[in-house]
């Protein structure tokens, strides 16, 4: 399929050849003609890891200071009394084991966030196979098992995201709306990119980030200097 005409003229905006500052590509992102739809600004970083070495494994979470731009849909496993807390922090679902049948039975994947508290994994380990892959596995080290399911609750709506490397040592986050004022998209990238930078293994020695990409859904990619 060609590259559409808009496509097009998004692309002459852009060389190729040069590193913009965030403040810079935002601003030309945000220039670009769009869709119909309101894009989601990504980040696509390039780790200088080796993906076999499980010592050198990224991943984190961060709360963005503007959030995503998207409702956050929340799905909580935790002990009966902590479900009045867990619906007042704004959880969308609430459950145990009849919330890991619909997901198993059903493959029912109607939310973007799951938490559980401690006494709960044994339950959710379950999961394991079917949420892992997606990104969607309660981990303590993103603050998603904790005894305190209520503000892991709040930070999530807040527009707390995970972040993870992929198979090709790759980051790919999305950060916000390209309607957001520029100012705030600006403040959400340089936020994500200070998380990964303290989320580097101390295994690796050499280059860390060998490049930072920002485009839009449907746009061209903007290397940006870090």
């Amino acid at each position: 399929m060609s590259p559409s005409k808009r496509y097009k003229e998004a692309v002459k905006s852009v060389d190729a050849a040069k590193s913009y500052s965030v403040e810079e590509a935002v601003e030309i992102l945000k220039s670009m003609p769009h869709v119909k739809f309101d894009e989601t600004l990504d980040i696509c970083a390039d780790l200088g890891v080796d993906p076999k070495q499980t010592e050198q494994a990224v991943r984190g979470s961060v709360v963005l200071p503007h959030g995503t731009g998207k409702k956050i849909r929340v799905l909580v496993f935790c002990e009966p009394e902590k479900e009045s807390a867990a619906k007042e922090a704004g959880a969308d679902y609430i459950g145990s084991q009849d919330l890991v049948d619909k997901i198993l039975k059903e493959s029912w994947l109607d939310f973007d966030c799951c938490i559980s508290s401690a006494g709960m994994m044994k339950l959710v380990s379950k999961l394991g196979k079917f949420l892992g892959p997606r990104g969607l596995m309660p981990s303590p080290k993103s603050g998603t098992v904790t005894e305190n399911v209520a503000h892991a609750i709040k930070e999530a709506k807040r527009g707390k995201i995970d972040f993870r490397m992929d198979k090709q040592c790759g980051i790919h986050v999305g950060v916000g709306k390209i309607s957001f004022a520029k100012e705030a998209l600006v403040e959400n990238v340089r936020t994500l990119l200070d998380a990964l930078v303290a989320a580097k293994p101390a295994a690796i020695k050499g280059e860390f980030i060998k490049s930072v990409y920002l485009s839009t859904t449907m746009s061209p990619g903007l290397r940006i200097s870090l």
